[in-house]
């Protein structure tokens, strides 16, 4: 860090409240009492999930030529987990207590304490617990039909290594990227999003020369740094914090977190690792098929090493929004603004007529038409002006364009602007060009 981490505005009660009353995310099941680890992404939360992934997809494959995309599928060949190592050692440390029953992650208690019911010395040695969930395919449940949903989606790269090579022809380094579903079976889901039990990831195995990973290990370190702040997280809100040769997985010579001031302190956003080539060898051993890079110039082959940026898409969204999250008084009334980058924005325009008066509904709702293709937008006549105002600030849309009677006279709108609250005055034919000047690319 090079400046002092700002105290986030918003605690995770009023994030949490924020996302459940203004439609981003809601308990899984909520009617039926919901499920621990499960979130559902409702109308606004679906399109900011959305444009978190559009910027990463964006930034990592679209914008560079040495990254290309997959979709590999949730469920696998269970022999490709046993290669990897999850099947024998995908696991956490694991407590009880024997007052109140709960179960909790023992790296994540201080002491002999129970966290949910304070009750000291009664918690069990620890255990180890595998975080694999399983599921059968076909007719039979039996242990020759068990599959496991998967853990991560890095080793859908890996053993489509070889395809994905000779359908693209791409020289070392190059990098394959993709966003999926993960699952995991937590033992203590927490912090409202940021872990649950079903995810999804944004991933990179980025393969290169042996002898060139220390290299791109620090390349990538600041890439990821740097696209935080790029997409709005302030610079003091956000570090890397190097793993100690404690915390290394088996696999890795070097780990290091992007880190976020989350409201509940310094927590990991995404890893970036040196996995060296551990995977390819392992699933060359495993299945029989040589992994490898083969260099023409050279004449040898290369069983190449990886650098892994690894994020959630879940941690980035609550990120986002807890660094977006602001209040102020203006004219002596609270405002609650969320100051997302138009990009990330989940509509990034609002057309709000003056009122429901009939001579001015259909202008506006012309006005509507017009914009739809172009961005997301929402049209709005619900309540006062100021109200629904005050209600696009807080789901973070940019610019509002208000119809009024002068409207019907002049064919001109105001489009007001979210931060600093500024209107102009533009004429309904120069409305997209306008908006567009502003918007940029979002």
């Amino acid at each position: 860090m090079t400046e002092q981490a700002q105290e986030p505005k918003a605690d995770m009660d009023k994030l949490v409240s924020l996302c459940k009353r203004r439609g981003f995310i809601f308990q899984s099941s909520e009617i039926y009492g919901g499920l621990g680890g499960a979130w559902d992404y409702g109308p606004l939360g679906v399109e900011l999930k959305s444009n978190v992934k559009r910027a990463w997809w964006k930034a990592m494959v679209q914008e560079r030529d040495d990254m290309v995309g997959l979709d590999a599928a949730i469920l696998m060949n269970p022999k490709v987990w046993v290669a990897s190592g999850h099947v024998a050692s995908f696991a956490d440390p694991m407590v009880d207590c024997k007052k109140c029953q709960g179960r909790f992650r023992a790296d994540e208690i201080e002491g002999d304490v129970c966290p949910t019911c304070g009750t000291k010395g009664q918690l069990t040695d620890a255990r180890m617990f595998n975080l694999l969930l399983r599921t059968f395919v076909g007719p039979v449940e039996d242990e020759a039909s068990i599959v496991y949903l998967r853990p991560e989606t890095a080793q859908g790269i890996f053993v489509n290594f070889d395809n994905v090579l000779s359908v693209t022809r791409k020289k070392l380094p190059f990098g394959i990227a993709q966003i999926g579903k993960s699952f995991r079976n937590e033992v203590t889901p927490r912090h409202f999003i940021f872990r649950t039990r079903e995810f999804e990831q944004m991933e990179i195995e980025y393969f290169v020369r042996p002898e060139e990973a220390d290299h791109w290990y620090e390349y990538w370190l600041e890439e990821r740094l740097n696209w935080y702040v790029n997409h709005g997280i302030r610079r003091e809100n956000v570090r890397l914090r190097a793993h100690t040769p404690e915390e290394l997985a088996h696999y890795a010579t070097a780990c290091a977190d992007v880190e976020y001031q989350f409201p509940m302190g310094w927590l990991e956003l995404e890893g970036i690792a040196n996995r060296t080539d551990f995977d390819l060898q392992q699933h060359s051993r495993f299945s029989g098929k040589e992994l490898s890079y083969f260099d023409e110039e050279k004449g040898e082959h290369v069983v190449p090493y990886v650098i892994e940026p690894s994020a959630g898409v879940d941690r980035p969204v609550l990120a986002f929004l807890a660094d977006a999250y602001d209040e102020e008084v203006v004219r002596g009334e609270e405002r609650v603004v969320l100051r997302l980058q138009p990009s990330l924005a989940p509509i990034k325009v609002a057309v709000l007529p003056l009122s429901r008066n009939e001579k001015l509904v259909p202008t506006a709702r012309r006005v509507w038409e017009v914009l739809r293709p172009h961005w997301m937008s929402q049209y709005d006549d619900a309540q006062s002006i100021g109200r629904r105002y005050r209600r696009q600030d807080e789901i973070g849309t940019p610019y509002c364009v208000t119809v009024d009677f002068d409207t019907l006279e002049d064919e001109a709108v105001t489009i007001r602007e979210r931060d600093s609250m500024e209107q102009v005055r533009v004429p309904v034919a120069g409305l997209v060009e306008a908006l567009r000047d502003r918007l940029g690319g979002a």
